[in-house]
């Protein structure tokens, strides 16, 4: 029997509170970065996966069961799911693994009309000091591009739908990260 496809997150996906997918492993995807992008089909921006020569990103992959995409692709719905041999991951198997990307044509940078939110921004974040500590979060900033986006602080009332309750520390850290950007916050 065929082990079961796994998906490779690396956005909201590795905070494993905002799904239930089984067997959740960190792992890493080279030669793709993450970025920050618009799409029509999408009132903020959010983060995407595109071709990084010589860069690598930490991420999680997940199980799907029964290869059954339907949910995640209706999640992912702006993205396209692409195989990938890139991953590096701690499985004694080798199952198929996808990547979702929104394709190039599709991508615009955010803009004031299309900011980040920062429920979602809090989300990835969480999920990435959860599984990679300070040092990850540290690396998620380094290895993302389009920080030059607006954020739009939406903390008092997230629309983000699978926004997440942050501890003060972890409110701090995403803070921090962004002060050190000189990120442009959107009140």
């Amino acid at each position: 029997m065929m082990p079961p496809p796994y998906f490779f997150g690396y956005g909201s996906l590795v905070n494993t509170a905002t799904h239930d997918y089984s067997d959740p492993q960190p792992a890493r995807l080279a030669g793709w970065q993450r970025s920050w992008c618009h799409t029509a089909l999408r009132e903020v921006a959010f983060l995407s996966a595109v071709p990084a020569r010589g860069v690598t990103i930490d991420g999680l992959i997940a199980s799907v069961p029964g290869a059954d995409w339907e949910a995640l692709d209706a999640r992912e719905f702006a993205y396209q799911r692409i195989p990938t041999q890139s991953v590096e991951h701690p499985l004694a198997t080798t199952p198929e693994i996808s990547v979702y990307s929104v394709p190039q044509a599709n991508q615009d940078q955010g803009s004031t009309r299309h900011p980040i939110l920062l429920s979602y921004l809090d989300v990835v974040v969480q999920g990435y000091h959860r599984v990679f500590g300070e040092s990850g979060v540290a690396d998620f900033f380094a290895t993302t591009s389009g920080w030059d986006c607006p954020i739009l602080n939406d903390r008092a009332a997230p629309r983000y739908p699978r926004h997440q309750l942050l501890t003060q520390m972890e409110t701090t850290l995403v803070d921090h990260h962004l002060s050190q950007l000189d990120a442009h916050i959107l009140e």
